[in-house]
């Protein structure tokens, strides 16, 4: 449900581990990293009851991490609109828990990414080593996209270009240097618009460059995005311009905007067999800190 309206309905592969585990083997995922669906960040409510609903998340996705340790990598969600219960849930998801990391929204309620609010968790995530995921989520402009799936199809693509924008911007990986950041959906509408969104730095640095004064062309290498972009085309330009060490298959499974044959983009270019190795796991393994070893 939205509010009052009817919006999909979801099946067990949303929180059964022995259906996606069926569902994987069918499309030949060996491993599957498991994050929270967006719509429970649940940044909106008071801070404590967004800790509970985290935690009783946290607690879940660790539990299916344990039982099943060779097929699953989980992700934390965190409270961000209170940055202390966020950095102690944080630690104990990383610390007792064995998370790899957490996964964050574009922008928590009015504040992106860049905000002095979030130093304190970037401090901690790296000094944990705990890799963050950032999913597009409550979409910018959704009142004027009431039709045609707007939201997800424009606004969802906005809102990571903001993410990643607010973050070079604000010098946020100039800050926390060793940071392991990933972006959604092959970075959204930011690597078609790089060209412009550097242009601006260039020609008004008055207005772009006031907090870092670093080409944003410059942390291209620094920044991780998934592969889930449905089209050949936008994958050979995501390899040209990121390359393979930055870009990690990305499926948003098991919904319907995702990849519905997981991996089926990768294998159908004409890449090298060592880079669709990289691309379907040897980035994913990087950025999450892991060693293939652990799923052997």
């Amino acid at each position: 449900m939205q509010d009052d309206k009817f919006f999909r309905e979801i099946q067990d592969n949303c929180w059964d581990p022995e259906t996606r585990i069926k569902e994987c083997n069918h499309h030949h995922v060996d491993v599957q990293v498991l994050s929270t669906i967006p719509v429970m960040f649940s940044y909106w409510a008071k801070a404590q009851d967004a800790l509970d609903v985290s935690k009783y998340l946290n607690d879940h996705i660790a539990d299916v991490v344990r039982r099943y340790p060779k097929r699953f990598v989980g992700l934390a969600t965190i409270p961000l609109q209170d940055i202390d219960l966020s950095v102690k849930e944080l630690h104990r998801c990383v610390k007792e828990l064995g998370l790899a990391g957490v996964q964050i929204g574009s922008h928590v309620n009015d504040l992106n990414l860049n905000d002095p609010h979030f130093y304190p968790f970037y401090e901690e995530a790296e000094k944990l080593g705990a890799a963050i995921f950032v999913h597009p989520w409550d979409m910018m402009s959704k009142e004027k996209m009431q039709k045609y799936w707007l939201p997800w199809l424009v606004g969802m693509p906005a809102e990571s270009s903001l993410a990643i924008c607010s973050m070079i911007f604000g010098g946020i990986f100039e800050k926390f240097p060793k940071l392991r950041v990933a972006f959604a959906h092959g970075g959204g509408s930011f690597p078609a618009t790089i060209g412009r969104i550097e242009h601006g730095f260039n020609v008004r640095p008055d207005l772009v460059a006031i907090d870092n004064p670093i080409n944003p062309r410059n942390y291209l290498n620094k920044i991780y995005l998934d592969t889930l972009v449905h089209d050949p085309m936008m994958m050979d330009y995501l390899m040209e311009l990121f390359g393979p060490n930055q870009l990690a298959l990305g499926t948003d499974y098991p919904f319907p905007l995702g990849e519905l044959q997981p991996g089926r983009l990768i294998t159908s270019m004409p890449y090298t067999d060592d880079i669709k190795e990289r691309l379907n796991s040897g980035t994913a393994l990087e950025w999450l800190g892991l060693e293939k070893a652990r799923f052997l």
